[in-house]
């Protein structure tokens, strides 16, 4: 089989002991015949390197005449809309040029949207902190020991060089009036009878209480807090050494130095999620419209599909569903949704991770589907990855998490740092604290594993949630956060508690850019 994929060459690769430099691995897959430029570049590789560079597979697809063919990249193509920067409202452009499905059953590509001349060799995509297939945990007591150290320490890492650090054991026999500084896990906080906030902060030696006065500009900060958060404080230890006075407060967050990756061609995403096949609200004829745009000329740098989790609706998910449930059978929901995405055009890529509604375990981190769900859903060999996953394509790495964590932390804080309107804020407070659900005990489910996976280890160059059924996107720190709205109608369950959904959304991503625009088929 020839290796015409940047996958099967770096895995080649690794047989054979070698590394190599992403863009030689492009310039291989790119080769006429992949399988012979990569022995050549190999045979005439120095004794001594353990890596494959550019120069060096330039120089032997040089002498082979294919270099043309190795290097071609696209012709410029117009770009959408640019993403908005932080603070920006951004526009949803929109709504009346998305091609009308001829009569929501006919499911043949419109004649006149062209055709889709898409060269897949150029692809690359990578996938870590999957955890499917790969559970440990048994909901022992030390499971949960293990994980929330395996936290502490992760997080603790990205602070230690901000504060100087002490352990809490070396604090408590510190003399009074000293300058002190902790990174600790938050296990407590509460106001005290004059208004100040006391936050009690827990390292693996112990626990120590911080007071943060009121009158101070960092106060505001205490107000973003969620309990098992990791920060760091530094100030002055009380004159009887029991109590830090705190000066200033870190969060893990995102360097504002972030400079994100894009890919090296012109390329497009669609980043959708909440679909909720099986729903009496799922709106179908979006769908189609959706799918057919997706067939035109106007869609064909769209090789990329990802779907950010609750593909079907589920059965016995909220109170009396059944009476909203069009398809009952939960099996049944994923055979109608792989029809469903047969739709889309047989060249695209397609990653998923599952949701709350999904038929999965609710505790977070959530494995892909099992080999029963897989065998159904093999529409396009979509690949079902864990909720949260690192997907990286075409290097910009796109950190997919369901969400369900949002309602927590808008829940928590206040108005306006997170809430239902504009859900990227939310996901702005989980990247500064560098982990998709760090409040355990409440609605976010935690699944013990042997590390925490929740943690953003990896600073991500965009951010992709859904879950709240909103559509909202903006820059923290030059990361992209985007929740991508859902294609499903207001449930009565949704009327009951004042959700107002934005639904039939597609954004749409230049990978190259990393610019968006927002395409509504509703």
């Amino acid at each position: 089989m020839p290796l015409s994929t940047p996958a099967r060459i770096v895995s080649e690769l690794a047989s054979r002991g070698y590394n190599a430099e992403r863009e030689a691995v492009t310039r291989l897959a790119d080769a006429p015949d992949s399988t012979a430029a990569l022995e050549r570049a190999l045979e005439t590789v120095p004794d001594d390197a353990l890596k494959l560079t550019v120069a060096h597979v330039d120089s032997v697809l040089d002498r082979e005449e294919s270099r043309a063919d190795a290097t071609a990249r696209p012709g410029d193509a117009p770009k959408p809309n640019s993403t908005p920067t932080e603070g920006d409202d951004p526009p949803v452009s929109t709504g009346t040029d998305a091609p009308q499905s001829p009569d929501g059953h006919d499911r043949t590509p419109p004649e006149t949207g062209g055709s889709r001349d898409v060269d897949r060799s150029k692809r690359a995509i990578e996938v870590a902190n999957d955890m499917t297939g790969n559970s440990t945990g048994t909901g022992e007591y030390q499971d949960f020991v293990t994980v929330f150290r395996d936290r502490y320490e992760k997080l603790a890492g990205n602070l230690r060089g901000r504060v100087n650090h002490r352990p809490t054991d070396a604090i408590q026999n510190m003399a009074g009036g000293s300058e002190a500084a902790l990174i600790g896990m938050v296990s407590d906080i509460r106001s005290t009878a004059s208004g100040h906030w006391l936050v009690e902060l827990e390292d693996t030696n112990g626990t120590f209480p911080c007071l943060v006065m009121k009158d101070r500009p960092i106060a505001d900060l205490v107000q973003q807090l969620l309990l098992d958060e990791v920060i760091a404080v530094d100030g002055t230890l009380a004159d009887d050494a029991g109590i830090l006075f705190v000066d200033s407060l870190h969060f893990p967050d995102v360097p504002r130095t972030h400079k994100p990756s894009t890919a090296d061609r012109h390329v497009q995403a669609a980043l959708i999620s909440d679909v909720h096949v099986g729903s009496q609200e799922f709106m179908a004829d979006a769908w189609h419209r959706f799918t057919d745009w997706l067939h035109t000329s106007e869609a064909e740098h769209v090789e990329y599909l990802l779907i950010a989790g609750d593909m079907v609706e589920g059965v016995g998910v909220y109170p009396e569903q059944d009476k909203e449930l069009d398809i009952i059978d939960i099996y049944e929901q994923y055979e109608a949704f792989s029809e469903y995405l047969k739709e889309v055009p047989g060249d695209m890529e397609i990653r998923m991770i599952p949701g709350n509604h999904d038929a999965v375990r609710l505790a977070e981190p959530q494995p892909g589907f099992d080999e029963e769900l897989r065998e159904i859903m093999t529409a396009h060999d979509a690949q079902v990855h864990s909720n949260p996953a690192l997907v990286t394509v075409e290097g910009v790495t796109i950190l997919m998490y369901h969400g369900v964590s949002l309602d927590e932390v808008i829940a928590e804080l206040p108005d306006e740092e997170a809430n239902y309107d504009e859900p990227h804020k939310a996901m702005y407070q989980l990247l500064k604290k560098r982990h998709v659900a760090p409040q355990y005990g409440g609605h976010t489910r935690l699944a013990p594993e042997d590390r925490d996976y929740l943690v953003m280890e990896e600073v991500p160059d965009v951010f992709h949630t859904g879950h709240v059924h909103k559509l909202g996107w903006g820059k923290y720190h030059n990361v992209l956060a985007l929740n991508s709205g859902c294609w499903q109608a207001q449930t009565d369950f949704q009327k009951s508690v004042n959700i107002d959904p934005d639904a039939g959304f597609a954004p749409i991503l230049d990978l190259d850019t990393l610019d968006m625009t927002v395409r509504k088929f509703s």
